[in-house]
């Protein structure tokens, strides 16, 4: 809204200074402040108007040490982080980009998937929560929604690569880019590789010679399967104090990086990346949903004064999700979400294991002392804040790594 306004002011009026808001770098910054400031400041009334509302924390009994210190504690703390992303978005994006409209769809839709299952897991006093059976279908109606978008609409595009190199023209300050075009196409980026690129329809060239019309055959389940995974991992995640909202910042950020470079044609041109034209506009919504996290770990860092809940972790991971598909970086997804990624896994490799040895041996068995991954640490002794920044620092070196991939082919 703000940028529409200074917009008009710097176009229409002439006003000076107004024009700073025409830089995605300004706007930013303003929005990293200003949601660390809503987080940090609005987020301790929220606080405690959840304790006014006795939303507190129900913890089973898993023999944790500290575990039961943190009953009552208040949870669906993610509208901390959904209303400190929100606000900031609403303000400084331009609102008519097809980046920002689908991540403020999926930050609503998720978190009022999370909110719902908070609300029966602490009125309806049922631990289940929402069924998982509802909780999939919500997931793959975003990820419909998500994938069709990102597949036919005409605002989402990529410039064509071209074997003449962009020229900067010094007398109209501006960039000849005539020999490059903007394309419909589902080219994703495949890191440690040569041409560093996978044309999704290209795995129906077998099949028929029309590949490029059924490519969205492929494309959409891929989309829904990765928000599917991502948000569910981040659910998982969400286990001990810090660890959901620290991990996720340093996932953000580095996707960010991603986002500044693949929305800036110059940068873009010299690391020979992606350009995605309009993308950058996400990286505006990056500052604002890192500001949030990090605000939100002023509380949830140990010990806890609120909790996230589902609320806060499928939205975390629907966003993370889709700013990866929107930037065609989703194959990094293991790298910059590694913690996501093994703290799902250890769960999968956990259950499929117990009933692999109970059907074979008449006895289930378990690969880790309890699962996520974080719970295997705390039974062997570990304290959570020593759990919590040694995955931080995994986090970070894997966050190095794929940023290492924009130029290691």
């Amino acid at each position: 809204m703000l940028y529409y306004l200074f917009e008009y002011l710097d176009k229409t009026l002439d006003v000076p200074g107004t024009g700073v808001f025409q830089y995605i770098t300004f706007r930013s910054a303003l929005a990293l402040i200003l949601s660390l400031m809503i987080s940090t400041i609005y987020g301790k009334k929220i606080i405690n108007f959840l304790k006014n509302q006795q939303v507190g924390e129900t913890v089973r009994e898993l023999g944790l040490a500290g575990q039961t210190q943190k009953a009552g504690t208040p949870t669906m703390g993610g509208l901390i982080i959904i209303v400190a992303t929100l606000i900031p978005v609403l303000l400084l994006t331009k609102l008519n980009n097809i980046y920002i409209i689908l991540l403020i769809v999926t930050t609503l839709w998720m978190g009022i998937i999370g909110f719902v299952d908070d609300y029966i897991k602490i009125f309806k006093k049922d631990k289940q929560g929402l069924k998982g059976i509802f909780k999939v279908i919500g997931q793959v109606g975003l990820g419909l929604i998500v994938g069709s978008v990102l597949y036919f609409s005409p605002n989402v595009t990529i410039r064509e690569k071209s074997k003449t190199p962009l020229r900067f023209n010094q007398t109209e300050n501006t960039i000849n880019t005539r020999n490059q075009k903007e394309i419909k196409s589902t080219v994703t980026t495949i890191p440690f590789t040569k041409n560093n690129e996978l044309e999704y329809a290209k795995i129906l060239e077998p099949f028929t010679d029309d590949y490029q019309k059924w490519a969205w055959l492929i494309f959409i389940p891929i989309v829904i399967f990765i928000i599917t995974a991502v948000s569910n991992g981040a659910n998982l995640t969400d286990g001990i104090d810090g660890l959901a909202a620290g991990t996720s910042a340093i996932s953000v950020l580095a996707i960010g990086i991603f986002t500044f470079i693949s929305g800036n044609i110059i940068l873009s041109n010299y690391l020979n990346v992606m350009y995605i034209p309009n993308s950058g506009e996400m990286t505006v919504f990056i500052a604002a949903f890192v500001g949030a996290l990090i605000g939100f770990l002023w509380y949830n860092s140990y010990p806890a004064s609120v909790f996230m809940g589902d609320t806060g972790s499928l939205t975390i991971g629907g966003i993370i999700a889709v700013l990866a598909i929107s930037v065609r970086k989703e194959m990094l997804i293991v790298l910059f979400c590694g913690i996501f990624f093994a703290e799902s896994a250890s769960v999968i490799i956990q259950v499929a294991y117990f009933k692999y040895t109970k059907k074979r041996f008449g006895e289930g068995k378990r690969i880790f002392l309890m699962s996520p991954l974080h719970h295997h640490y705390q039974k062997k002794g570990y304290h959570e804040s020593k759990i919590v920044t040694r995955f931080w620092i995994v986090a970070i070196l894997l966050s190095i790594v794929s940023i290492v991939t924009l130029k290691l082919r």
